[in-house]
């Protein structure tokens, strides 16, 4: 009875083994549901928000040395080895080849900070990036995102509510204040820049050349050309439209280069001699025939280069090419011709000198004209460069630039275009903050404050937040070779003892009233940076899975031989 009870306790756990494999068999004969295409790559969850952050963390690790008086440049080679030497953070995140899909997003907000304010794009990048790392140790011990994201958009609005509060407003009845607040916005922008030991001088142009415009203060009205050669301090700004000589036959020598009160007519007509076209035929019997052709073209050339001397006009411009037939026909008549003129140049005279750009000579009338009070050509280094002074229609100045090498001129540019930004916001927004890192401690403290009025995960979020604000002053400390732990500690004792505006002092090696000191920042440029880092954190922060889709030639790989 014994073993006959063993034989049916076997039997019984072999059927229901039986059973089992059967059941697996079925269930390796259903088909499995694909949703996506194969090669598809696919990761999700907590590591991928994690491996999001460390991604960001690479890009901003690139640009962190660039901050600030002490900052330092990059050298930046493309595929076309064209050399780039720079440390604005928005020219350097554009030519660095980034393929991370989420780390793009650091570049956009320094592209948007570059054009909304000009100014503080390395600041926005490394304020993003702390954002993130502050948030990591939360996301891994398991806080939700949305949580973070919620905390820091809190935290955000309360910082830009201080800095209503805390910047200063300038008085714009005084002109004279108005401008040395315009000059030391500019000087402070100009602080981290190449050009840096030559601030006083350029910070004079720029604000001269921003107070040329209109009450619009359109951007486009001020041009910048570039010579090589000579010193940096050769530099000039000229009131007016000025452009390069262009290409021009051995007429244009004969031509007279300097008018007062001249007309000046803008065109876009071709003033030459054209070969026929390659598929172009005509057949004709005679060499009479031939030579009625030959007259037709002369006298349709002649016919228009009279209505034009006809029209009073002084100045000619064109965007096509004039030939050497026309340059010699005005230079006879003294008439001054441009071919060639890039539309820019030929733009912007019109804008500044009025009139029209005109595509035919017939029925020209004096409003399509345009006036200036004088036009020159003039020399400057081995250029020669045309010049319209006294502009009525509109304001507007071009800024030319000297230097040795051509990537210093390149840089200097790029921080004058800064420069100008930051003046055209100040005139805009006439509150200013101080600068190095005064305003973001300042912030930091006001943060930790409010941080303890909370309760729950936003308190330690927020608290964190007020943390990554100190970024900014750490790294100028870094940067400048300073202990950055003594200076932190020194400036959280003053700031906390109510001296808001206590920041770096880079020549002393020390804190110092960053006010009284003149190192000024519109406070648009911290409202802006705030903003737009805190979003770039919380887009990344609310990415939990990538799908990257496979290429459009992908194969999938082929079976082994015998499979």
């Amino acid at each position: 009875s014994f073993r006959r009870m063993i034989w049916s306790f076997k039997l019984s756990y072999y059927n229901e083994y039986k059973s089992y494999l059967r059941y697996k068999m079925m269930r390796g004969l259903q088909p499995q549901i694909i949703l996506l295409k194969e090669g598809t790559d696919t990761s999700q969850g907590k590591a991928q928000i994690v491996s999001n952050i460390n991604a960001c963390q690479m890009v901003v690790e690139a640009i962190r040395t660039t901050l600030g008086p002490r900052g330092m440049d990059k050298l930046i080679v493309d595929s076309k080895d064209k050399v780039t030497i720079s440390n604005d953070g928005a020219t350097i995140l554009s030519l660095l080849d980034i393929v991370h899909p989420a780390a793009k997003t650091l570049v956009d907000i320094a592209r948007s900070q570059d054009a909304e304010v000009g100014d503080g794009t390395t600041t926005v990048t490394l304020l993003a990036g702390e954002f993130m790392k502050q948030a990591k140790p939360y996301i891994e011990d398991g806080i939700n995102s949305q949580v973070i994201m919620r905390s820091f958009r809190k935290a955000t609005a309360h910082a830009i509510k201080m800095i209503k509060e805390l910047e200063v407003k300038v008085k714009k009845d005084d002109p004279e204040e108005q401008r040395q607040l315009l000059k030391k916005c500019a000087a402070t922008s100009m602080c981290s820049k190449l050009i840096a030991y030559n601030k006083d001088f350029f910070s004079d142009m720029v604000v001269d050349a921003v107070m040329c415009l209109d009450h619009l203060l359109p951007l486009n009205m001020i041009g910048i050309k570039k010579v090589t050669g000579g010193s940096i301090t050769d530099s000039q700004l000229v009131k007016g439209v000025a452009f390069k000589k262009t290409f021009s036959y051995a007429g244009f020598e004969m031509q007279p280069k300097t008018y007062d009160k001249p007309g000046i007519l803008c065109l876009n007509i071709e003033l030459e001699l054209k070969s026929e076209r390659d598929n172009a035929e005509c057949r004709i019997d005679n060499v009479e025939e031939y030579q009625k052709i030959v007259d037709a073209e002369w006298s349709i050339l002649y016919d228009k280069l009279d209505k034009m001397v006809q029209s009073g006009a002084k100045i000619i411009l064109s965007k096509l090419p004039i030939g050497d037939v026309a340059t010699q026909y005005f230079a006879d008549r003294d008439v001054f011709c441009a071919g060639r003129v890039t539309q820019e140049d030929l733009n912007r005279t019109v804008k500044a000198c009025g009139g029209t750009i005109l595509t035919t000579v017939n029925d020209i009338k004096p409003c399509d004209m345009g006036q200036c009070d004088n036009f020159e050509e003039v020399q400057i280094g081995n250029e020669r460069f045309n010049m319209f002074k006294g502009c009525p229609k509109a304001k507007t100045c071009t800024l030319i630039l000297r230097g040795g090498a051509e990537q210093f001129i390149d840089e200097t540019e790029r921080s004058l275009h800064d420069a100008i930004m930051i003046v055209r916001r100040a005139l805009k927004n006439d509150a200013v903050v101080a600068g190095g890192g005064a305003i973001e401690m300042e912030l930091s403290k006001e943060l930790r404050n409010y941080a303890k009025t909370i309760h729950g995960k936003e308190q330690i979020l927020i608290t964190a937040y007020a943390k990554a604000l100190e970024v900014i002053p750490r790294q100028l400390c870094d940067n400048a070779g300073f202990d950055a732990t003594t200076i932190l500690n020194k400036l959280r004792q003053k700031h906390a003892q109510g001296q808001k505006w206590m920041g770096m002092d880079i020549s002393s090696e020390d804190i110092a009233d960053n006010f009284e000191a003149c190192v000024w920042e519109p406070s648009i440029v911290k409202r802006n940076a705030l903003t737009a880092a805190c979003e770039a954190c919380c887009t990344i922060l609310s990415i939990d899975e990538t799908i990257k889709n496979p290429n459009s030639n992908y194969k999938p790989p082929k079976p082994m031989p015998g499979m």
